[in-house]
C-alpha cells in the first residue's frame, strides 16, 4: 500500500539533498501519515485510516464526521 494520506491525499515529495560543495543527489521528503482508528457515532462503527498527523490535528479540531463530509464533497468535485 503506498504511502498517501486518505483523506487529504498527501504523498512524497522529491528534492535534492545539497552538500556543502553544492553537490546535488535526489531524495523523498516522506509525508508523516499513522494509521488510526476512528468511531463513527451516526454509522455506529469503527474506521481504521492511514492519515498524516495534520489531518489528524484537523479532526481533533472538527470531529471525525465534518472532515468525512469535506473529504466526500471533495471527491465529488
Amino acid at each position: 500500500m503506498s504511502r498517501v494520506c486518505e483523506i487529504s491525499g498527501k504523498r512524497a515529495q522529491f528534492g535534492n539533498n545539497v552538500s556543502k560543495a553544492m553537490n546535488k543527489t535526489k531524495r523523498r521528503f516522506e509525508v508523516n501519515l499513522i494509521k488510526k482508528r476512528f468511531f463513527i457515532p451516526e454509522e455506529d462503527k469503527w474506521v481504521t485510516l492511514k492519515i498524516s498527523t495534520s489531518v489528524l490535528k484537523t479532526i481533533n479540531r472538527k470531529g471525525i464526521a465534518a472532515v468525512l463530509k469535506e473529504a466526500k464533497a471533495q471527491e465529488a468535485l
